[in-house]
């Protein structure tokens, strides 16, 4: 496209504004020639701000049609006596170069190394090269309609946000900001349209606050402990220890061994756990080797008992070679901690019910199944009723997780997963609760599962997880630690504004962009469980 094509119908001399005479690596410096398209105050109800910054402008160059924005407007200094006098003196703009339309294109790409020239001529950009350059934005070339509009921007109101879902979705996408800035919001808004154009979502709720955002008629709904369970068959050893929070290796061997026995109980048809103190050693070994892989079940009510029943220790081979365990005291000191931890996550009523195999009750993992591989039906899980404890949570998330991408055959699907900071680290341990999700981060594109997360702090997440988010989604920040971990996403001039980002303000920032965004969010109609009560 050329720059005659552009302005094709108009009177250039109307959007003249001067020349270049100062060009560096990605910015230049032009001297305004056209002072009447600078004073014209009838141009304040479009999108030109004459006297300020961030207009768009257009320089005709040799090697195609730059676009770009100015980001310092300057005018020479005069005293009252010089104003008086003839000439207007001097004004400057500098224009930061955005992208470049060569004249076998027809949208604007990224400049690369090709960059301006001396005495080339500006002129002020239209709406319609603004929308051009909106529609150049997005580097995806698939063929899909893109999502109704969720947001505006900030500099010209009446333009919509309207992107592709590859462009948000395909190389992850996380929203991050400070509490009140908005990311509920942005989140219930984005998600709006994803269920409303009938496209795959797995949404992990857990504080309830999207339970009635969407009909039954548009979602499944599930309650983990109140209408859905799993049975702690299912659950890996790696997995348990994710949910009890052990806090070493040795904690981990007791619980496994603990596990075991249970297991064996549970294959003998016996109710009770397995009272060690006084057994013949090399019999309860030979019992507990006899547990096979099949015999996955147990009864989860009694390990904090058979934890307490596995401090026991070998004695001393006597004159018979008879061995029986006897109780060690310093074991059961050991392990007193950790009964203790295990009954206070077991108060929670709805633990209980959610580790069972209660057959009136959905079965978590069946309908997971049964999501991953039907096209076009969506799936809500609220897992509000099993506590804020972190360790069940992120027991959750890592088995769903670790359970899609053990699927083949999946149907894509924005997996959504509000406050991850939740789901960090172990109160207890520097054990990660992220390696489900580290999995689907980096694998999960190729299966067509793609994370969609809301954070407070990005430094609450694995870094290995957030070097795999291709787009942020960035609220207002504060901390000078949460900005510098942004900071390779923006540029300074995004970085300086982070700050003063009013509530629903965002920076999209993305590697699917040709430029990063500052847009508004459009509040979703939907009902959402945020307000703030007032004192």
């Amino acid at each position: 496209m050329t720059f005659d094509s552009l302005y094709e119908g108009k009177n250039l001399q109307d959007y003249y504004l001067g020349t270049v005479i100062q060009v560096y690596r990605s910015n230049c410096i032009a001297q305004i020639e056209n002072f009447d398209l600078m004073n014209d105050r009838s141009r304040l109800s479009t999108s030109f701000l004459p006297n300020t910054i961030n207009n768009f402008v257009v320089v005709d160059s040799t090697v195609g049609v730059f676009l770009g924005e100015i980001f310092e407007n300057k005018a020479s200094r005069k005293t009252p006596a010089e104003k008086a006098g003839e000439g207007s003196g001097f004004q400057e703009i500098c224009i930061d170069t955005i992208a470049l339309m060569s004249p076998q294109s027809q949208k604007f790409e990224l400049a690369g190394f090709k960059t301006l020239g001396i005495n080339d001529k500006v002129y002020l950009a239209t709406d319609e090269i603004y929308e051009l350059f909106l529609h150049s934005l997005e580097f995806s070339r698939e063929k899909e309609e893109p999502l109704p509009p969720f947001a505006t921007f900030l500099n010209r109101s009446q333009a919509n946000v309207t992107l592709k879902p590859s462009t948000l979705f395909n190389r992850h996408v996380m929203c991050i900001g400070a509490t009140n800035s908005g990311k509920s919001t942005t989140a219930l808004a984005i998600l709006d349209k994803l269920i409303s154009t009938q496209r795959k979502a797995l949404i992990i709720d857990p504080t309830g606050e999207y339970r009635d955002a969407f009909s039954s008629d548009e979602i499944t709904k599930l309650t983990l402990g109140v209408d859905t369970t799993i049975s702690p068959s299912k659950i890996r050893m790696e997995q348990w220890e994710k949910l009890f929070e052990t806090e070493n290796s040795s904690q981990g061997a007791v619980l496994s061994e603990a596990i075991t026995s249970l297991r064996y109980m549970k294959k003998i048809g016996d109710d009770s756990y397995y009272f060690k103190v006084g057994a013949n050693i090399d019999e309860v070994q030979e019992n507990l080797a006899s547990v096979s892989k099949d015999d996955t079940d147990f009864n989860i009510e009694l390990l904090p008992e058979q934890i307490q029943a596995e401090s026991v220790c070998e004695p001393d081979r006597d004159k018979d070679y008879n061995f029986r365990y006897r109780y060690d005291s310093l074991k059961a000191n050991s392990n007193a901690s950790f009964v203790q931890k295990i009954q206070y996550q077991m108060t929670n009523t709805r633990f209980l019910t959610f580790f069972s195999n209660d057959p009136s009750m959905y079965n978590l993992l069946d309908v997971i199944d049964e999501f991953v591989h039907l096209p076009g039906v969506s799936l809500y899980i609220d897992t509000s009723e099993l506590g804020a404890a972190e360790g069940i949570g992120g027991m959750v998330i890592d088995l769903v997780s670790n359970f899609v991408m053990s699927e083949k055959n999946v149907c894509p699907f924005v997996f959504f997963i509000d406050e991850v900071h939740r789901y960090a680290k172990s109160r207890f341990s520097e054990k990660e609760f992220h390696g489900g999700l580290t999995l689907i981060a980096r694998e999960g594109r190729r299966k067509g599962v793609f994370l969609y997360l809301t954070s407070q702090n990005p430094k609450d997440v694995s870094p290995v997880l957030f070097g795999q988010i291709g787009t942020l989604l960035i609220h207002r920040l504060m901390l000078n630690d949460e900005i510098k971990a942004v900071e390779t996403h923006l540029d300074d001039y995004a970085i300086k504004h982070v700050r003063k980002l009013n509530q629903g303000e965002v920076i999209l920032s993305s590697v699917n962009l040709l430029h990063n965004m500052f847009i508004h969010v459009n509040k979703s109609e939907r009902k959402q469980y945020n307000d703030t009560p007032l004192l």
